[in-house]
């Protein structure tokens, strides 16, 4: 069967939204660190209702959780494609792979920063 592209506005989108909510479950159930990253998520939703965050607050953990959660599936893709490349160890290709981990530990240091910058002083 041969891809055909639906070009209606709607539809098109519609069948888009299908495609990416089809791949973040993909992610989420298949990626051993995208489901530590989503339980730490699911931890901090929990802690910003205990803590009752401000809306302010809110914006910066959605933002955090969900750069993290982005990052973190271009890195499975990079690695996924480069493994599909060249499966076998290669130097250009760990090379590739450190650089896209990388940028996940960017993220993630974000992350923690204002995950700390919101919950320290809710304990002092």
């Amino acid at each position: 069967m041969e891809f055909e592209k639906d070009n209606t506005f709607f539809t098109g989108r519609w069948k888009s939204m299908g495609f990416a909510f089809k791949g973040a479950v993909k992610l989420i159930t298949t990626e051993h660190s995208v489901m530590v990253q989503f339980s730490i998520a699911i931890l901090m939703v929990v802690a910003g209702f205990y803590f009752h965050i401000s809306a302010t607050e809110w914006m910066l953990q959605t933002l955090a959780i969900g750069l993290v959660l982005a990052i973190e599936g271009l890195n499975t893709a990079v690695e996924k494609i480069a493994d599909f490349i060249h499966p076998n160890y290669h130097e250009r290709i760990g090379f590739i792979k450190d650089i896209a981990a990388g940028s996940v530990f960017f993220a993630a240091l974000t992350a923690i920063a204002i995950g700390l910058l919101i919950y320290v002083p809710k304990f002092l």
